[in-house]
């Protein structure tokens, strides 16, 4: 198609040039000849500013629009909220007829450690649920293939689970999961880089266009069958190209002709809230960045980035709503056009909107929302009965290894624990003398190392437990923990029985799996007797991880950042305490000393962003500030028994659920209705 010119020299129905970033990037905005072309360049600051009426939205039909879900693929916290909040919030307002659904992804194949399949309409999930489907629509995108743009036909698929309707988006092109051979170890589940040599930022950019589509079909034509959303959840920076297709791409279709305006009214008047997890995840793709423009906006590409005009701030990276400096940026677009944004904790909010260490290219953004009461942050919830002791999956744990008799308790028989303390020696112990049973009961998980600390049953009372099985990232502190760890290590060499067991592992890194061996083996060196009690693995299996926690006294949480933090969560409900880094979440939903320990003080990028100045200048880093709280947590194990037991019971008492009296669904509800919490 040829260029057609207009106004100031601007052109329309225009490509991006290949590789255009990569040479000296400057846009300046021409003044508007066009109320059309006006309304984008101010739409940023319109949104920012908080300047867009919210609509009056009697019954609420939302779409939670998620890459992940934890009933058919979960990778992290992102995919428990996906599922979760949908669910409860069903539960509760259901009968309002209100309720959320979720469109997601239909991954398919085979990562080696997670695993989908579709046969006789039943779609089976990486996370062993299953759900009957049946195909709703077939959509046709336009993308980049390996090449150039091609059409991509896209099925739909509706089935129900948990009282909530899934949308499934089947492109197998893009949602395989089966892995290239030089896909990274630290890519897993749905963001592996897969046969097709699609990477995590190219396949959802195409999940956001599939979304918006499907959208565009929807207004056009209505069907009662399968309503079009009036609020749109954009569960991280995986669907955050939605706000500018939706705001952007409307406006340029009507100025060129091909939409009437009409429909671009409606789709861009349904409002987006963006649901920003943790900021440094953002789904930048520097090589593929005109690729993946041109793939979004098609023909209209150049025209919707030459008026894609950022708010005003002081960051001159972020001056373009779909770039940062020259990179595409996924979260970039519902950063700056969302109609609300929120984050997983208060605290977060606060972080994310004054520190840049914490809120990136965005931190000045954030602050115009926050100031302009359009960013919020609500904690993540989570369903009690799933994470408390439960006797039945005790029973299934018992029933699946065998040789264990864990037992079910509540902060009334907290005794109990010390029992299941046995039952974990014992099963670790196993699982290092028997290779035959290692790989009956956890075959895809590797250990460095175990060793039979059966002889130590006798002496379960005053011997610590103290695991960290959260996903192996840089976020998580391994690091920090090591350290700290071989810090212990110095300070228990003359008190050797009281040295505690540790129980460190999780999905995720190799290079993170190494250092935890390189600890095991310093160790050695250091102490022999010490090492026997330190165990590492890599990989994740429930039925294992659920068994640590309902045996361990501490859980490990010396997080560099964490949004809200589930796994927090999860342990306090079961009476193990959390030893965390007062960042985030952390600080929302951990009371130092009274349902677990947090650092007195907390740094990121050479400042304090916690604490008192007195502790700050006392504890200097994170990493003593880390010690330091890790001995306040062994001290009470040995010194305080009686406050140590009445934390325990604190935490169990603790509800973060979802739907309890002020949990976070009536928030929601009163975000959908209002616009505000």
């Amino acid at each position: 198609m040829c260029a057609v010119v207009i106004g100031a020299g601007q052109k329309i129905f225009e490509f991006l040039p290949t590789s255009f970033n990569k040479k000296k990037f400057i846009i300046n905005y021409a003044v508007p000849q066009n109320d059309l072309l006006g309304q984008m360049q101010m739409m940023s600051k319109q949104q920012c500013f908080g300047n867009t009426e919210w609509p009056n939205i009697n019954t609420i039909n939302a779409w939670m629009i998620s890459a992940e879900t934890a009933t058919f693929m979960k990778c992290g916290g992102l995919g428990m909220v996906a599922s979760e909040l949908p669910e409860n919030f069903n539960a509760v307002f259901g009968k309002n007829q209100h309720k959320i659904s979720i469109i997601t992804p239909m991954y398919l194949g085979n990562t080696g450690r997670k695993k989908a399949e579709f046969k006789n309409n039943i779609y089976v999930g990486a996370e062993g649920k299953s759900t009957p489907v049946n195909k709703i629509k077939t959509i046709k995108i336009r993308f980049a293939g390996r090449q150039k743009l091609r059409t991509f036909e896209v099925e739909i698929y509706a089935g129900k689970l948990n009282d909530v309707t899934y949308y499934f988006v089947r492109c197998d092109y893009f949602f395989s999961i089966n892995p290239a051979e030089q896909n990274p170890s630290g890519q897993t589940g749905c963001y592996v880089w897969n046969v097709n040599g699609v990477d995590e930022v190219e396949r959802f950019a195409f999940f956001s266009k599939a979304v918006y589509i499907l959208l565009e079909e929807l207004v056009e034509k209505p069907n009662p069958d399968f309503t079009t959303p009036n609020i749109l959840l954009a569960n991280d920076w995986h669907s955050g190209a939605l706000s500018g297709l939706t705001k952007y791409l409307t406006l340029a279709k009507v100025f060129v002709g091909q939409m009437n305006a009409q429909i671009a009214e409606k789709i861009k008047n349904i409002p987006i809230i963006h649901i920003a997890h943790h900021m440094g995840y953002q789904g930048w793709d520097y090589n593929n960045t005109s690729r993946i423009l041109n793939s979004l906006y098609e023909d209209l590409a150049t025209l919707v980035l030459k008026n894609a005009k950022a708010v005003k701030n002081s960051n001159p990276r972020t001056q373009n709503a779909l770039m940062v400096s020259d990179t595409y940026n996924q979260a970039s677009a519902n950063m700056l056009l969302a109609d609300r944004i929120i984050t997983v904790s208060k605290n977060y909010m606060e972080e994310v909107s004054s520190n840049k260490s914490f809120g990136f290219d965005f931190r000045n953004i954030l602050k115009i929302r926050k100031d302009h009461r359009n960013f919020f942050g609500i904690i993540n919830g989570y369903e009690k009965r799933l994470i408390s002791p439960n006797a039945k999956k005790i029973r299934e744990i018992n029933e699946y290894f065998k040789i264990t008799d864990f037992k079910f308790y509540d902060e009334n028989s907290l005794n109990i624990k010390q029992h299941n303390k046995c039952e974990c020696f014992k099963l670790l112990s196993r699982l290092a003398t028997d290779e035959n049973y290692k790989q009956q009961m956890i075959p895809l998980i590797d250990l460095y190392q175990f060793d039979d600390i059966s002889t130590l049953v006798s002496e379960v009372e005053h011997i610590p437990v103290i695991c960290m099985t959260s996903r192996m990232v840089e976020q998580k502190g391994y690091d920090m923990a090591i350290h700290a760890i071989l810090h212990v290590i110095d300070r228990y060499k003359n008190a050797p029985q009281n040295f505690p067991i540790f129980i460190l592992g999780g999905a995720g890194n190799k290079d993170l799996y190494s250092d935890l061996m390189m600890l095991k083996d310093t160790a050695k060196q250091m102490f022999r007797e010490f090492a026997k009690r330190i165990f590492v693995f890599r990989g994740y299996k429930d039925e294992f991880a659920y068994s640590v926690q309902l045996a361990a006294d501490f859980y490990m949480m010396p997080s560099y950042f964490e949004p809200c933090g589930l796994t927090q969560m999860e342990a306090m409900a079961k009476g193990t305490l959390p030893i965390a880094t007062s960042t985030g979440g952390l600080v929302d939903t951990i009371e130092d000393g009274v349902d677990g320990f947090r650092t007195e003080a907390f740094f990121a990028g050479g400042e304090k962003i916690y604490g008192t100045n007195a502790a700050a200048q006392r504890l200097q880093n994170n990493l003593n500030a880390y010690e330091s709280a890790l001995e306040k947590a062994l001290r009470c194990f040995y010194a305080a028994p009686e406050k140590m037991r009445q934390m325990q019971q604190q935490a169990m008492r603790d509800d973060f659920s979802w739907s309890s009296p002020e949990g976070s669904v009536y928030k929601y509800y009163n975000l959908f209705k209002t616009g505000t919490i």
